[in-house]
């Protein structure tokens, strides 16, 4: 077990302006999980791309030692020559392709230059089996979940004869329960003798199944600790440098009346017209409040607010929206920003960023009116909205001319965030505020969340992480199928009581 596989000695990796990694170290043993984690930014993406080869020899300096021999990889086919895979936190499957046939993309399986496809199915199948998933190797891959093509992914990984695995965030966008089942299927293929480096924000995972964890902050290795040291509170101070005693900032809520109501918000398939998946939601939101909306993977939360905001979503709508009190026509998302309400998606990259460009633009994108003058973008007053946001949110950036896909993950969320506050909207719909960051950028997010309710916004959160929703939230909403199941406040949530909103809710569905 303390056989050293893999030894990474004074990494070096600088990009113009920035030292991302500065004589960083990091070693695996056999057999075991080592954690790495770090703040958004920390360089723990970084620090994998040279290992894997994405950025090759000479890019870099320092040293990599691989079963004893140095190692100079030129590009990713060269790490996993020898056995060295990565699974990025964005899957590399091509959706219109098979499973089958991303499995072994790039790894063809021909005879005399002819893709032998009986083979290839069949070793297809025997991987699936390998990692629990039961699914013909010739769906289509965009037919199959989240979870499931996260599975194809280390099937993949595994039919390059795999020693060491390396995987980026890979729960991030998973359900609990997909969560769990990668969570124990990496502990299986521990107990096979294959070792893995897992980089996860999700710190209760990190404790469950690392053997060791290594802390990189700024650039540099802060520590390495054993099992036995493995504590939540530890990692977060080594992680920012500080203690975080509480998680999420206090706040004294000032609740005035109600300034966003939905009442009997009926919602239908988009391709399938005749499924509901709204049903009849009556919800409310009063100034100063942030609520919150509680469910599991399926239940509708998504769906429900990208209906609500611009009709982005479904088929067949109907209810009514209202704000402060009068009817709000929410038909299209211009008419949504008009009348108050933004939403920030929880799928930031796709729908949230133009990640080609730079802060400057995507900060004011959602309200241009507020930079222009008579149909003319003033550039000199975008630049000033831009930075008094950079300001007030935190953003970390060289200046608002940095491109956006070039940050961490949550300074991305806070570009996400300033766009819509520059949009001077009443109501703020979350989704997922804080998938994919770390604990330091969640705690500024949450005061964020705080500030505008101090300001009198009405918020609604929609988080898959319950502890987070107990700890922000003045009230929840339960949602299940579509359907509101319960209201808890403040001073009577918890998990238990959310859960079982949850199974009752799914009991009365049933009779």
């Amino acid at each position: 077990m303390n056989d050293t596989i893999l030894e990474m000695r004074g990494i070096t990796k600088t990009f113009p302006g920035v030292k991302a990694l500065q004589d960083v170290n990091l070693d695996v043993r056999a057999g075991e999980i080592l954690a790495v984690v770090g703040e958004n930014g920390a360089g723990k993406s970084t620090l994998m791309k040279v290992l894997s080869g994405v950025y090759p020899f000479g890019d870099y300096s320092g040293e990599i030692r691989y079963f004893g021999q140095e190692n100079r990889f030129s590009g990713i086919h060269d790490s996993e020559r020898v056995g060295i895979v990565i699974i990025h936190q964005e899957l590399a499957l091509v959706p219109l392709l098979s499973i089958a046939e991303n499995i072994f993309l790039g790894n063809e399986q021909a005879r005399f230059g002819v893709i032998d496809w009986n083979l290839v199915r069949t070793k297809a199948a025997a991987l699936l089996r390998k990692v629990g998933l039961r699914e013909d190797p010739d769906t289509l891959v965009t037919n199959i979940g989240t979870g499931k093509q996260q599975l194809v992914e280390i099937a993949k990984a595994l039919a390059k004869d795999v020693k060491l695995l390396i995987l980026d965030e890979p729960t991030a966008s998973l359900s609990e329960k997909d969560s769990e089942a990668l969570l124990n299927l990496l502990l299986e293929f521990k107990a096979q003798g294959m070792s893995c480096i897992l980089i996860s924000h999700k710190l209760n995972e990190v404790k469950k199944v690392a053997d060791r964890v290594t802390v990189i902050r700024d650039g540099r290795t802060i520590e390495t600790m054993d099992k036995d040291a493995i504590t939540e509170d530890r990692i977060i101070t080594s992680m920012v440098g500080r203690s975080l005693e509480d998680r999420y900032p206090a706040r004294t809520p000032k609740i005035g009346e109600t300034i966003f109501e939905v009442k009997n918000w009926v919602v239908h398939h988009p391709i399938h017209p005749e499924r509901q998946i709204i049903k009849g939601i009556n919800l409310n939101v009063r100034k100063g409040e942030v609520v919150g909306i509680a469910g599991l993977m399926g239940a509708g939360r998504t769906e429900f607010a990208m209906s609500v905001f611009g009709r982005s979503y479904g088929t067949g709508i109907s209810g009514e929206v209202y704000l402060h009190g009068k009817p709000a026509d929410t038909s299209t998302v211009g008419r949504a920003i008009d009348a108050g309400l933004a939403y920030a998606t929880e799928d930031r990259k796709t729908y949230g960023l133009n990640l080609i460009d730079h802060i400057k633009h995507n900060v004011t994108l959602a309200h241009l009116q507020g930079v222009s003058r008579s149909g003319v973008i003033d550039d000199m007053a975008e630049v000033k909205v831009a930075n008094d946001y950079r300001r007030r949110t935190n953003i970390r950036s060289s200046s608002v001319y940095q491109i956006t896909g070039n940050l961490s993950g949550g300074n991305q969320q806070k570009v996400v965030l300033s766009k819509w506050l520059f949009s001077k909207p009443d109501v703020l719909i979350l989704d997922e505020p804080t998938r994919g960051i770390d604990v330091g950028a969640k705690y500024e997010i949450y005061g964020i969340i705080n500030q505008l309710a101090d300001e009198g916004k009405g918020v609604l959160v929609i988080s898959s992480e319950m502890p987070e929703l107990l700890g922000i939230c003045d009230r929840i909403y339960v949602l299940n199928e579509g359907r509101i199941v319960g209201e808890l406040g403040r001073e009577e949530a918890s998990q238990e009581k959310i859960m079982r909103a949850i199974v009752r809710g799914e009991e009365r569905a049933v009779q």
